[in-house]
């Protein structure tokens, strides 16, 4: 075992757990992602052969047979690690920099192998033994690296194994609503919220166009759907019943520097006012317009109970969604406008507490600051009903709050979150590191709030599967709360407090 081997041995560990922590753990969220299920699989038994190969190759020198069978793990090895390019390659798209962290970690494993095969044909040829062995650092380097891939091994297997109880909903379902067949164009199809909606409407039948600038992104939506990079590619005999424009850039990036400031609210009005060209140019005019807002526009308004009927606060996010409905009342011209104000989407697959699930897992969760903030929030089933029911409903004009009827404050957040997952949740996130690094936007959409009420969709008759933020986390871990074990499991109302909002 030369020097050359052990660092070549050193930056595979690195690299590996980069690749494992920044890229699978965090930008990918692998153990929390729909469809990963033979990934995860294919992780986890990897890892544990990892795990094996460290601990031989830093504490012992096989002789003889054992020798060849340690050449017979790096070839399963070998083996698992191509399928699982294969399987990648089939199930997602990876990002850049988990596309050149796989090529050096190839690279390197080759460079390993061809130093390493003569070593263990050296030892293949003597007596049939495993001797204890020690190499100083490189030994206990290998002791770390065999506990962590083995616990991420473990993780990985249990991720696959939890991802049989997600129930994938009956998406034709959630557009139940809708009756008739219809034609619609959703811009933002390729996001969050327009994946679930797009599935929705295909599986019941309707017609769908989906707008977005890269025809790669929406590789992964169901067919049959017909892809647009502009609107001026539909002919004005074209005929649209219904627009849900959702499309912008995501504010939920952090951290708001000027620029980026401009690209949110540019990239919401520019594509709001294409679609307003396209609504005068039709000659079927699509009978409704529904666009996407947020409950950002009320401004920070601590516990205040805030109905459609409320005014706002001037901040930024007050700024992109007044700007964002201004843009869809000049767009809809004599169409019916419906402007959702969306709060919080809880799934697993993004949003904010996409973000969230591996830390809680990890037991290193906790509330934000004091946790007095209010969080209004809605499942994503249940806003993808919203968004049909508001198509399909002449009732639905103007304004309507998009959330769930029962708020919660984040410290009630934290502590049901932690419940589902059956993981602590007391960790909290101090306040001012947040502002010294996020500015505006820890202020905006970390420590502030609102307690935003759905009184129009209410009052329109729509029912929420999910009302409370308890059977929202329970459905999206495919995990039900032991609500007997954990008090905080129990309910989710609370009194108002008296003390200051942070």
């Amino acid at each position: 075992m030369t020097t050359i081997l052990w660092t070549l041995i050193t930056m595979q560990i690195a690299m590996g757990g980069f690749d494992t922590v920044f890229h699978h753990e965090g930008t990918e969220r692998l153990a929390w992602r729909s469809g990963q299920q033979r990934e995860l699989r294919l992780h986890g038994l990897r890892n544990l052969l990892y795990s094996l190969m460290f601990a031989v190759l830093g504490w012992a020198q096989p002789g003889g047979i054992i020798a060849a069978a340690f050449l017979a793990l790096l070839i399963v090895e070998l083996v698992i690690t191509l399928w699982d390019f294969v399987e990648e390659d089939r199930t997602r798209k990876l990002p850049p920099t988990e596309r050149v962290t796989h090529t050096l970690l190839t690279l390197n494993y080759g460079a390993i192998i061809a130093l390493l095969l003569p070593v263990l044909w050296g030892w293949m040829h003597s007596a049939e033994s495993l001797e204890p062995a020690y190499y100083g650092l490189w030994s206990w380097m290998c002791v770390s690296a065999s506990a962590g891939t083995f616990l991420f091994g473990l993780r990985d297997l249990a991720a696959a194994r939890r991802m049989a109880l997600f129930d994938e909903p009956d998406f034709a379902r959630l557009a139940d609503e809708l009756g008739d067949h219809r034609s619609i164009l959703v811009t933002g199809g390729t996001g969050f919220v327009g994946t679930r909606l797009v599935k929705a409407l295909v599986e019941a039948g309707h017609d769908v166009t989906v707008l977005t600038r890269d025809r790669s992104s929406a590789a992964h939506l169901p067919a049959p759907i017909r892809i647009l990079t502009t609107l001026d590619q539909v002919a004005s005999n074209a005929r649209i019943d219904a627009v849900v424009n959702l499309a912008g850039e995501p504010i939920s990036n952090a951290p708001w520097t000027a620029r980026k400031r401009e690209r949110i609210i540019a990239s919401r009005v520019s594509v709001t006012d294409e679609v307003g060209r396209l609504l005068k140019r039709l000659r079927h005019r699509p009978a409704v317009l529904v666009s996407g807002s947020a409950i950002g526009w009320y401004g920070l308004r601590g516990e205040e109970r805030l109905t459609e009927e409320a005014q706002f606060r001037p901040c930024f996010s007050h700024e992109v969604c007044a700007a964002w409905e201004g843009a869809a009342r000049e767009a809809a011209a004599d169409v019916r406008l419906v402007m959702l104000r969306i709060g919080l989407v809880l799934g697993r697959d993004g949003g904010m507490l996409a973000r969230m699930l591996a830390p809680f897992e990890f037991g290193l969760g906790g509330p934000f600051g004091s946790g007095r903030q209010m969080m209004s929030w809605i499942h994503l089933d249940d806003l993808v009903r919203l968004i049909v029911k508001a198509i399909a409903d002449d009732g639905f004009e103007g304004a309507v709050n998009a959330t769930a009827p029962n708020p919660v404050d984040n410290r009630t957040f934290a502590a049901k979150l932690g419940c589902v997952l059956r993981r602590p949740a007391v960790l909290p996130v101090p306040a001012t590191p947040l502002r010294l690094a996020l500015g505006d936007f820890a202020d905006e959409l970390l420590l502030g709030g609102q307690a935003v009420i759905p009184a129009k969709a209410e009052r329109l008759g729509f029912t929420f599967a999910y009302p409370e933020v308890r059977s929202a986390f329970a459905e999206i871990v495919g995990r039900a709360p032991k609500a007997e074990r954990r008090q905080a499991c129990l309910t989710d109302t609370r009194q108002p407090s008296a003390l200051p909002l942070r």
